[in-house]
């Protein structure tokens, strides 16, 4: 990290300003250099200055640029923001003659990138950059800001401690026997520690599963046999025509997907062929991937005509759906009436006259507690790859305790109870590997 790096930090389009970021050892003087204006060598850190970008005697563009000197800065190294005129051409010039005078063109994330390995933010902060960036409802900005301010690391900090401790009195045990006023750790005292340490991770993944909601939103199957009115109750939820209606059985032969936002969390529904047995081919295809969707799904909303008797297609896409959180959305209900089902999912409505949208929506709240998600501190965990390394730190708990049984010696059961420990340090980046955070920071924008 001793070169000096550079990206446009905006929107590639047309606007009404563009930034250019420029970040290391160079930055102040190579951009001095092109600056007509004041000498930005000598001036005050964190001040902004008017002049002009020039480049063999023309001007480029009229820009402010702030100055932001080291160690008080985003990568902790001196950072330069160049905010020039939000046209393409101006933007890009200045780009073009940054990369002229020996700046380098920065990776995807690498600003984020040098924070974190000049110790500014750490693994889970440095990721929550990127959440916040990409987020779409309040809940969202809300988790990725309380992860950015370091909620997260207290939590997972909070049991390395107190394995450390554990593993640092086995050591103490093993290394100085003679030592009498440490604990002496055995099979007998080990399980209740174990055991504490165990309930702290199974309460991470307990909470993490708010997150998970927050951040990947809830994915809800729409099926039910053909021109039951699938796709008209998805329109109705979107407010938009978004899949095709007909009074023809099977119109619908693939997946049509749409969102909404509801308590703030995204309601990401699809809605699928009708599922029947069928010989036509192209059908049957959209059949199978109706029967894929209700496994993939969050929830289901099995759709049924209440101007139709239940029949056994209902009833097997209803055996399908006994493990499945699920809700019976009886449509058409200002027909006359064939079917009547008794149970507290079973909403009754229509489409023309909206009635049963909004039961139907307090269902969904409902079944998924969205209000108390909504009112509560969300200093939860969101990240798929902290929740599996914390999966992972509880398995080697488990492997423990479960070794305890077996009279493995204290010293082996340490070699568990240090990989839970390691585990751990990698969500932080306290201990990572250089693929990792290629990977990472790879899916970072241009910039950041």
């Amino acid at each position: 990290m001793s070169d000096t790096i550079c990206a446009i930090a905006t929107a590639r389009g047309v606007g009404a300003i563009s930034i250019i970021r420029v970040s290391g050892p160079e930055a102040i003087a190579t951009v001095a250099k092109i600056f007509d204006g004041k000498d930005l060598t000598k001036v005050k850190s964190h001040t902004i200055h008017y002049g002009h970008i020039i480049s063999q005697n023309e001007i480029i563009d009229e820009v402010l640029v702030s100055i932001m000197k080291a160690p008080k800065t985003y990568t902790t190294e001196d950072v330069v923001e160049i905010n020039t005129h939000g046209g393409i051409a101006p933007t890009k010039k200045v780009l073009e003659i940054l990369l002229e005078n020996g700046l380098r063109l920065a990776e995807p994330g690498e600003f984020t990138k040098r924070a974190f390995l000049n110790g500014r933010l750490d693994l889970t902060e440095a990721e929550a950059v990127e959440e916040l960036i990409n987020s779409e409802t309040d809940l969202e900005r809300k988790l990725a800001l309380n992860t950015i301010n370091g909620k997260i690391s207290k939590k997972i900090k909070k049991v390395r401690d107190i394995i450390i401790d554990l593993i640092a009195n086995i050591e103490v045990n093993i290394d100085f026997p003679e030592y009498e006023d440490a604990l002496q750790i055995t099979l007998d005292n080990l399980p209740p520690k174990l055991t504490e340490i165990k309930k702290e991770l199974e309460s991470l993944l307990e909470e993490s599963k708010v997150g998970t909601l927050i951040s990947q939103g809830i994915k809800v199957a729409i099926v039910g046999k053909p021109n039951v009115g699938k796709s008209s109750l998805l329109n109705t939820l979107l407010k938009e025509n978004k899949a095709i209606v007909t009074d023809i059985a099977g119109t619908t032969r693939d997946i049509v997907e749409g969102e909404i936002e509801l308590k703030g969390i995204r309601l990401k529904f699809i809605d699928t062929a009708g599922i029947r047995n069928t010989t036509d081919v192209v059908e049957k295809i959209g059949v199978d991937k109706s029967l894929t969707m209700i496994d993939e799904a969050d929830l289901v909303i099995h759709v049924l005509n209440n101007n139709e008797e239940y029949t056994e297609e209902d009833a097997q896409i209803n055996a399908k759906l006994q493990n499945k959180v699920h809700i019976t959305y009886v449509n058409k209900n200002d027909l006359p009436a064939k079917l009547k089902i008794e149970n507290s999912h079973v909403i009754y409505g229509n489409t023309l006259t909206l009635e049963g949208i909004e039961p139907l929506k307090n269902k969904i709240i409902e079944l998924f507690d969205l209000d108390k998600i909504n009112t509560s501190n969300i200093e939860v965990i969101s990240s798929i790859r902290v929740i599996n390394l914390i999966k992972e730190a509880l398995n080697s708990i488990n492997n423990a305790l479960n070794n305890i049984a077996q009279n493995i010696p204290v010293d082996m059961l340490a070699i568990d109870i240090k990989h839970a420990w390691d585990l751990l340090g990698e969500i932080t980046g306290e201990t990572y590997q250089d693929e990792l955070l290629d990977t990472l920071f790879s899916k970072f924008c241009l910039g950041k």
